[in-house]
């Protein structure tokens, strides 16, 4: 499996480490095995560990925190392709069985050894056109040689003028074939060792531009000896080319290739790619000054693709953290875990989801999950909430409407069902929905078909629907204010999402998330928590559960000042909620608990002399009743 880190960025950035049966330990100290000199790293920082052939990456009890794919974590199985968080460093997780398993057909012919009437091979650097002293002294006479440095000229000005791999492996092609009379030519990138390449382009006279074998004898010779080849009259070492019948076919009679240098994608050193030439043409030779020519624009190209392909990678790596950011369900507690699996195994599927949980749980989340995990994920997901709208807005927004539907209606409108077509729907708090509505959402489920409000032509309607609710449905029914087959029909998997106060093993991971959020969206770098804001997260309530969560930290990163958030930068409910007796017995946290016993006090002696009357408590107090009522529960005062 070969597996592998790569640092990408930070300070060993460029660094690969391979891994194996010991145990490979990150931080800051100088006896891990990867050791980083960075302050947001701690000491102690997370360990790679091998088990039953997955690599499992735990947490050290970090400060700031170990993250995959923008997520926090505690302890996670590694994935081909996974990136790993900490600090400023960034790490890729490999396997090349993995990169292996995912190329597409070979374009490199097996079974011969390469051989050639004549051949010649040159390194790179000796090509007379990377060489200024060795030019001069070609250049009298020689009107090719003037032709020459005119392509090599047009070539690096085409190439460095490109921004995108695609593009200019094209163009390479296409001015390759101008400037040596071959027949066809292809690019060959390769991202480690020469298994498949991870990209290939072909282009022909004809303007052709499906790939076609190369001898991967021959390539392998030029990734390993970094070196150039001609080979000429091909045909005479036919007999090293028996049982490859798509050669014998092509009935080659001079070949030329060069190595495109530089470091791979992976980091390992040696050729990234090759650019290739061939011709069947009898007449037709390639000599050594065709040769040096290639070996010179083969240079060229290197640093064009290069830079291109690594600016690549880089996009689709921080839109893969971006979208991981944004949307991935956060939570290592058993009850999460459980969820996770859950929405893993009905996502594919195009069932009804019907999600149910306290507001602030993440249903919407939840939502997005099973979107990206389906087959409809590279179309619309279409939310909206049924508790927002009057019901002729949320008719006329659901399903649309005709022009001259109802006055104001100048025109055709889409509704949100027409425009997750192929996708996904999401109503959120459907038990808000008026019972109306509730028929024609029920015809959506049951015939896939409704229609435009003041319209008479029925629409069809490929939507995945997923439905969200904090309210009692069943209690609703027996009330009468939620129809059975509505709810039957919704009904066909449902998920329970569990409120935060349930899952308090989780609040850090996602305070780290989201910390971790609203840092790049706000553009403020944030370290971490100090301890003691850490311990008012964990002992608070969380009534709003993980919305109210989200909210509290970024207030945090707008108010606070330093690189740590700390207790006073939390709102004022976080701050009085009354420590465990753990937590009391602990120094973390005093200042705020000394001004928590002040409150208690001074709200018990009000009280008192109100005769337990919070009206009146909250009169002598100078505060709010709302406000007193709030600062008695959360100071658990009720019982005393």
């Amino acid at each position: 499996m070969n597996p592998r880190l790569i640092a990408v960025s930070g300070p060993l950035a460029g660094q690969t480490f391979a891994l194996g049966a010991e145990r490979l330990t990150l931080g800051r100290d100088h006896g891990n095995t990867v050791h980083l000199r960075d302050l947001a790293v701690s000491r102690q920082h997370c360990v790679l560990e091998a088990d039953a052939g997955r690599f499992r990456l735990r947490d050290l009890e970090s400060r700031h925190g170990t993250f995959v794919n923008g997520v926090p974590v505690r302890e996670r199985d590694l994935m081909p392709g996974d990136l790993i968080a900490l600090g400023a460093s960034l790490f890729l997780f490999q396997t090349r069985e993995e990169e292996a398993a995912a190329r597409p057909d070979s374009v490199l012919l097996d079974g011969a050894s390469f051989t050639a009437g004549s051949t010649s091979h040159i390194v790179p650097s000796e090509s007379r056109y990377l060489r200024p002293e060795a030019l001069q002294a070609a250049l009298p006479p020689e009107a090719r040689t003037a032709r020459d440095l005119q392509a090599l000229l047009r070539i690096g000005n085409d190439l460095h003028a490109l921004h995108s791999t695609e593009p200019i492996a094209r163009r390479l092609l296409e001015l390759a074939l101008e400037t040596i009379p071959a027949e066809r030519a292809i690019v060959l990138l390769f991202d480690s060792e020469i298994a498949e390449p991870a990209g290939s382009f072909a282009l022909d006279r004809r303007g052709a531009t499906a790939p076609f074998g190369v001898s991967r004898t021959l390539v392998e010779r030029i990734v390993a000896e970094g070196t150039a080849v001609l080979a000429n009259d091909v045909p005479e070492g036919a007999g090293d080319w028996r049982g490859v019948e798509s050669v014998a076919a092509a009935r080659l009679q001079s070949l030329i290739a060069a190595p495109l240098t530089g470091d791979k994608l992976t980091g390992d050193k040696g050729p990234a790619g090759v650019l290739y030439l061939d011709t069947r043409d009898l007449g037709t030779r390639f000599d050594e000054r065709h040769l040096d020519l290639l070996t010179a624009v083969a240079g060229i190209a290197s640093a064009a693709l290069a830079n291109a392909r690594l600016l690549e990678w880089l996009r689709q790596e921080n839109q893969r953290i971006e979208a991981a950011l944004d949307t991935d369900m956060v939570g290592e507690s058993p009850r999460m875990k459980e969820i996770g699996r859950l929405l893993a195994r009905v996502a594919p599927t195009d069932s009804t989801v019907l999600l149910r949980g306290e507001s602030g749980t993440g249903k919407e989340v939840a939502a997005r999950s099973l979107h990206r995990g389906s087959r409809r994920t590279s179309r619309p997901f279409v939310a909206i909430n049924c508790a927002t709208l009057s019901e002729t807005l949320l008719e006329s927004e659901l399903f649309g409407h005709e022009k001259g539907a109802f006055t104001g209606a100048v025109d055709r409108k889409t509704g949100k069902i027409e425009a997750a077509e192929g996708g996904t729907l999401f109503l959120d708090e459907v038990g808000e929905l008026p019972p109306k509505l509730q028929a024609k959402l029920l015809r959506v489920l049951q015939e896939r078909e409704y229609e435009r409000v003041g319209g008479t032509r029925p629409l069809k309607a490929d939507v995945r629907v997923v439905a969200a609710t904090n309210r009692d449905l069943e209690k609703a029914m027996r009330e009468g204010t939620f129809r059975e087959d509505l709810f039957y029909r919704l009904n066909v998997i449902t998920l329970t999402l569990p409120a935060l106060r349930e899952r308090r093993e989780d609040i850090p991971l996602l305070a780290s998330h989201f910390a971790a959020l609203f840092s790049r969206r706000l553009g403020r770098r944030i370290a971490g928590f100090t301890p003691e804001a850490r311990a008012c997260l964990q002992r608070y309530g969380w009534p709003g559960n993980v919305r109210e969560l989200a909210n509290a930290i970024e207030r945090a990163l707008v108010l606070g000042e330093g690189e740590l958030i700390r207790p006073e930068d939390l709102p004022e409910t976080v701050l009085e909620t009354a420590p465990a007796a753990a937590a009391a017995a602990d120094p973390i946290g005093a200042y705020h608990e000394s001004v928590n016993d002040f409150k208690r006090r001074l709200i018990l002696d009000a009280l008192d002399q109100a005769g337990g009357n919070v009206t009146k408590a909250a009169e002598r107090l100078d505060l709010n009743p709302t406000y007193l009522h709030r600062l008695i529960s959360n100071l658990e005062l009720r019982d005393r």
